[in-house]
């Protein structure tokens, strides 16, 4: 039975493809899928078949434009600062903002399910004020402390003995500190919306029925241990709407393929840094700028195609290795595909990730300011250590099995049954979730 599902997302970089994958999933099974997001997005919304309704009141973005980019995270000095940007502009500064936009929809018109990705605290505001099943989508690994790993966010490896749950304990305070200073914006979105304020911001982010991680389970901690609630689905591995056609640079040397933050980040000099590193190697190297960047303004020598896209799911077939910022889209598709990575993190989640694919042994990091020697010495050593390589393979299988059915379209649609099973017996759905948590404790 067809049912009709609220899509929320924001001009989030590589946050967003993932989001309008599940979409379009659902479209493709003949459900109503409409999109409230940012302008900048109409087009990519369309292009997966799904209707596109723009905020209102809520931020308007686009990632592609510095200028118009909402966070800006690329003008904070520390990784505190960029915590900081998108706390205050996106997550909890303008959430009474998102509950308006999203509760003026859903009362002009309906949803079964509303869908959001996982830091519009103020959509799901909306959602929890509505009285409707709400699903959330973390597009990364799960960006929140839990049992059985360190804190996330810095990178850290898992912590051993005594001193080293200390640490993760220490830590784990230290890092949503920060958090508490979006509490009063939540809360007065929360009261305003008939709705009771919260101790903790970071509870917010546990008010929903389902919380699905687009990411590989193979890829997080073993031991870690997450809510009841929480699934993980698998990867999206489709490219964005406008990744293009595939062009390859001539020969036959070893493909690299270079792909850094879709949005912008400042990246240029370390586009450049690596184009200059591939020219000292035997390779070839496909070097995607994405849409904040020109193509024409980075320098290459001629063994490196520059171009503005490609589709990085169809040039992994050809590529031996991956140059990336580690943003998980690029990381995880490289994994799917067996290609081993070397990691240069800017910012945001990719320290995170590329830690978990150096662990995992399927990739070598390099800092955001390494040399263009330090950047080919990691090339070449990928290249020539096959157990990279194997690594990466292994991943690959487990990614395959993990996404053999769209475990994402199967929750929601069970969610939406749920909610169809509650409207004909004529009674709200009873919305099943564990009790509110606060973390000071853990």
């Amino acid at each position: 039975m067809p049912e009709n599902f609220l899509f929320a997302t924001w001009a989030g970089g590589g946050a967003v493809p993932p989001v309008l994958s599940v979409a379009r999933a659902l479209r493709e099974r003949g459900h109503g899928v409409r999109v409230l997001a940012d302008r900048s997005l109409r087009e990519e919304v369309l292009a997966g078949g799904a209707e596109p309704i723009a905020w209102t009141t809520a931020p308007q973005g686009d990632t592609a434009d510095p200028a118009k980019d909402v966070i800006k995270d690329f003008e904070a000095r520390t990784p505190l600062g960029e915590f900081a940007r998108l706390r205050d502009r996106i997550v909890c500064g303008p959430a009474a903002d998102y509950a308006r936009d999203t509760l003026a929809e859903l009362r002009a018109r309906p949803a079964d399910v509303l869908v959001t990705e996982h830091m519009l605290l103020g959509v799901l505001t909306g959602g929890e004020a509505a009285g409707i099943p709400v699903a959330s989508l973390v597009t990364t690994l799960y960006p929140l402390p839990t049992p059985g790993a360190p804190p996330p966010g810095p990178g850290l490896a898992p912590a051993t003995g005594a001193l080293g749950r200390l640490r993760d304990r220490v830590l784990t305070r230290m890092m949503l500190r920060p958090w508490e200073k979006g509490l009063p914006a939540l809360n007065a979105a929360r009261v305003e919306n008939g709705l009771s304020p919260l101790d903790s911001v970071v509870d917010a982010f546990d008010r929903v029925d389902r919380l699905l991680v687009l990411s590989p389970r193979a890829l997080d901690y073993p031991g870690r241990r997450f809510p009841a609630y929480l699934r993980h689905v698998g990867p999206r591995l489709d490219d964005p709407a406008w990744a293009g056609e595939l062009e390859l640079p001539e020969g036959d040397a070893p493909l690299v393929l270079v792909g850094l933050s879709s949005s912008f980040m400042n990246q240029r000099g370390q586009l450049e840094r690596i184009a200059e590193a591939l020219g000292t190697l035997p390779v070839r190297g496909l070097l995607t700028t994405g849409p904040a960047v020109d193509p024409a303004t980075v320098r290459a020598p001629g063994n490196v195609l520059v171009t503005a896209a490609a589709p990085h799911s169809v040039a992994l077939r050809h590529a031996a290795v991956t140059i990336t910022h580690a943003g998980h889209g690029t990381a995880v598709k490289s994994l799917a595909a067996g290609v081993p990575l070397v990691c240069m993190p800017l910012g945001r989640d990719q320290r995170e990730v590329a830690r978990h694919v150096a662990l995992a042994g399927a990739g070598i990091t390099v800092g955001r300011n390494a040399s263009s020697r330090t950047i080919a010495h990691a090339v070449g050593r990928i290249l020539h250590d096959p157990s990279y390589r194997r690594e990466a393979r292994r991943l690959a299988s487990e990614i395959a099995a993990e996404t053999a059915t769209d475990q994402a379209v199967a929750e929601l649609e069970a969610l939406a049954g749920r909610a169809t099973v509650g409207r004909d017996r004529a009674r709200p759905l009873r919305r099943t979730r564990l009790p509110i948590r606060t973390r000071r404790g853990r």
